[in-house]
């Protein structure tokens, strides 16, 4: 089995897997078994957040797998809710605390805004600014390798690059095949900022679009490795996730390249049914 295991250099210099296994929605008490087995697999890139409530997991996962820390990249989120440096400075030593690593690889904050609060026309840039100081000391201290965003806006991401010490590595957007932020991640690549897909797979949503059905027939894949190679040759990261150690091995099995026409071709979907995921926050824009 080739799993894909190329990387991203970070404008730091770290490298980063171009492939991750997101955990969202994966209980604690499942989850280690799924990121051991993973990176038993050949992923190398493990990503979680506070608020999924399963950092421990996935740490005991890591552990578990016996594999080198050093081979390994994992990125938590600092919760959306945290604006205050002291609350974001606590919450981050809790991290490192309840994975049991001496350092994380990367951390980055969840939101601009509280999930309760998404999108409302607050932006909270004060806030923002002091969760991204306990980051960049955190950087500094050597807790942390990396540190950038999820969910910022072109709006969000200025705040930090002319406030900020250090630069975002990375925002972590939604993007996907009939929904690619084109703008924000043009701006992302213009301020060397790397653009990570979460749920490149539309969390499912777009398995039955029969366009995308007779173009992974195509190439002899299926759907969901069309759509995360389609996120690849987009020069994005992406994160699919799966607690199915079938699927998991599936969506790394990326040798195959998608020919420019039909790049051309998915790049012209458009869809934002999400079924019944719509009403998650990275879909409807609310927390239940």
């Amino acid at each position: 089995m080739t799993i894909h295991d190329e990387t991203y250099t970070l404008q730091n210099g770290v490298k980063i897997p171009e492939l991750g296994l997101g955990t969202w929605l994966i209980d604690d008490d499942a989850v280690e078994d799924v990121v051991a087995q993973a990176i038993a697999d050949g992923y190398r890139h493990i990503d979680t957040a506070q608020a999924y409530g399963n950092e421990a997991g996935v740490g005991r996962g890591v552990r578990k797998s016996g594999v080198d820390r050093a081979d390994l990249f994992v990125t938590t989120k600092l919760a959306a809710e945290h604006k205050d440096y002291a609350e974001a400075a606590a919450a981050i030593d809790e991290s490192l605390q309840k994975m049991g690593l001496d350092y994380i690889d990367m951390m980055i904050i969840h939101s601009p805004e509280p999930w309760a609060n998404f999108r409302d026309g607050d932006h909270y840039f004060a806030g923002n600014l002091a969760a991204w100081r306990a980051l960049e000391d955190a950087y500094t201290a050597g807790k942390l390798r990396a540190i950038g965003v999820s969910n910022f806006e072109q709006v969000d991401l200025q705040n930090i690059l002319d406030n900020g010490h250090v630069q975002p590595q990375v925002n972590q957007v939604l993007a996907h095949i009939g929904n690619m932020p084109n703008e924000l991640i043009a701006f992302n690549q213009a301020h060397g900022i790397l653009t990570e897909a979460y749920s490149p797979v539309a969390h499912g949503a777009m398995l039955g679009n029969a366009q995308m059905r007779t173009l992974a027939d195509k190439y002899g894949v299926s759907v969901a490795q069309l759509a995360i190679k389609f996120c690849l040759q987009k020069g994005l990261l992406p994160l699919p996730k799966s607690g199915n150690p079938e699927h998991m091995r599936d969506n790394a099995q990326l040798d195959f390249a998608i020919n420019a026409a039909d790049m051309t071709t998915l790049s012209a979907i458009k869809f934002a049914d999400y079924g019944k995921d719509k009403a998650f926050p990275v879909y409807s824009g609310k927390k239940d």
